[in-house]
């Protein structure tokens, strides 16, 4: 069997009510095994031509790289943002119990 490839995918937001949509709605879709929401932050950034800065939640998923995929195409319809904060990180150590049940709570309902 291929080895768990487990991944942490960071997003943000600009309301906790929105945050906690894009956490469940990824859950329920099983592109993600869990969320973790955070918050407020303070973000500054470039956006059209000027720096702005604004208070937003972070959306803190665990998934898998074969589920990645199918978590970013969810979230990229379901974000308000023009241009979402998407960013995956490879976990380099997860215990096996944990990876285990990172895959199956992402393995699509049969």
């Amino acid at each position: 069997m291929k080895p768990i490839s487990v991944l942490t995918v960071l997003t943000t937001t600009d309301a906790r009510a929105k945050a906690e949509a894009l956490a469940r709605g990824a859950v329920e879709a099983r592109v993600a095994a869990c969320a973790q929401v955070s918050g407020p932050v303070t973000s500054v950034y470039h956006w059209q031509g000027a720096v702005e800065t604004a208070e937003e939640w972070q959306v803190l998923f665990k998934t898998t790289e074969d589920r990645y995929p199918a978590l970013e195409t969810h979230l990229l319809a379901a974000h308000d943002y023009d241009t979402p904060e998407i960013v995956a990180t490879p976990a380099t150590r997860v215990s096996a119990d944990y990876a285990a049940w990172v895959r199956r709570e992402t393995t699509p309902a049969p």
